[in-house]
């Protein structure tokens, strides 16, 4: 078997909510899903999701080769790349192509993709994550109470702009949770927003009124030094590494002591986050994947042996897309169907017509008083 070239699709996720963080809201709720079809001489074709501009930069690494050398490949992807970088996009579109291999080694085993990475059970515990920065009150309690009935007790709110909203919103899900466990998991993700001293004195006032199970992203991804002392002055973990593309990334953080919790995005892929994962192993630290449409780290994170649970944000799939799995007692249940079990009808894809993701307002434009406060801020409630 051979690779012998891809096709770039889109298609679109309704979310049926606003979704977005403090850097900002997708009002409509409808966001765009990047497509990889990466295709082969003898008919099986391969798929990986996420935003892979940068495909053509990259391909003459993957033309021609047999998909079943797929670390081989990726590195191949990395040295094609070396002199200018493989950051960002590049780096994004490494990963739509890696995971489009893994399918492929895993179809021609016939086996869903979790048994081709030595993971012996297709239950995956996860936390409930659901982008909610932009909901009211009722809309944040009523969201929640539906990952509670199905089976979750950790959940992971979004915050980072309100002091007062955020430990509000703590205790509305930690009351929520606790029909499903009497200690539920509280995570709270700021992506990025606050310098080290503001984390420090906001979860000194947090953790007085709440057992905060870990913090994400207080201050900025490379901010080593500033990671670091937030772990050393409060009790919740620190959780961060998302935003990170490659090991090299990783390496002043774990030397510095900065994370208690080492995250990977899905959208980085599926190899990434094995060596993520090791590396992570290697140290005593346990590794929780970023969420993405349809799961594609999920099938690799049952396989690792340090995982604290991956991040599971919605329980539909895109416009388009027929995903093996469920989201059931508080996590992902991944099916048998081979591959990553994603299947696509491109009748049925829905491409969006605005800017979504990309918009200038958010969410993945920071705010340019981030980490600029000098006191919390409260919003006038009625």
């Amino acid at each position: 078997m051979r690779v012998t070239g891809y096709r770039s699709l889109v298609t679109t996720h309704d979310w049926g909510r606003p979704v977005g963080d403090v850097n900002g809201i997708i009002q409509d709720g409808i966001t765009e899903v990047p497509v990889l079809l990466l295709e082969t001489d003898v008919g099986l074709t391969g798929v990986g999701v996420g935003q892979h501009a940068d495909i053509a930069r990259i391909f003459r690494a993957v033309e021609g080769k047999d998909p079943r050398a797929v670390t081989t490949i990726y590195d191949s992807m990395l040295s094609q790349v070396f002199k200018s970088g493989h950051a960002g996009a590049t780096f994004g579109a490494i990963a739509a192509v890696d995971m489009a291999l893994w399918d492929l080694k895993a179809k021609m085993a016939d086996e869903p993709l979790w048994r081709t990475l030595g993971a012996m059970d297709c239950f995956v515990s996860g936390y409930a994550s659901g982008l909610c920065h932009g909901l009211s009150d009722d809309q944040f309690a009523a969201h929640y109470e539906i990952w509670s009935e199905r089976g979750f007790s950790s959940v992971k709110v979004k915050g980072g702009a309100d002091l007062g909203r955020d430990i509000d919103r703590l205790k509305t899900v930690r009351g929520i949770m606790s029909k499903n466990t009497s200690r539920p998991g509280l995570m709270l993700d700021v992506n990025e927003s606050w310098n080290a001293k503001q984390a420090i004195r906001h979860l000194h006032e947090i953790e007085q009124q709440l057992d905060l199970t870990w913090i994400e992203e207080p201050v900025r991804r490379w901010d080593a030094a500033g990671l670091a002392s937030v772990s050393k002055a409060c009790r919740a973990a620190v959780a961060s590494g998302e935003n990170l593309t490659g090991l090299e990334q990783y390496s002043p953080l774990f030397e510095a002591g900065a994370l208690d919790v080492v995250q990977a995005g899905s959208v980085w892929g599926i190899t990434h986050f094995l060596r993520v994962a090791i590396a992570a192993h290697s140290r005593n630290l346990p590794v929780s994947p970023v969420a993405y449409d349809a799961n594609p780290l999920a099938h690799a994170a049952a396989a690792v042996p340090n995982l604290i649970g991956i991040e599971v944000q919605d329980w539909k799939w895109p416009a388009g897309l027929s995903v093996d799995q469920s989201i059931e007692d508080g996590g992902i249940r991944l099916g048998n169907s081979p591959g990553l079990g994603i299947e696509v009808n491109e009748d049925a894809l829905i491409p969006r017509s605005s800017e979504g993701w990309a918009a200038s307002s958010g969410p993945h434009c920071r705010p340019r008083h981030a980490g600029l406060q000098l006191a919390p801020a409260t919003a006038k409630r009625k």
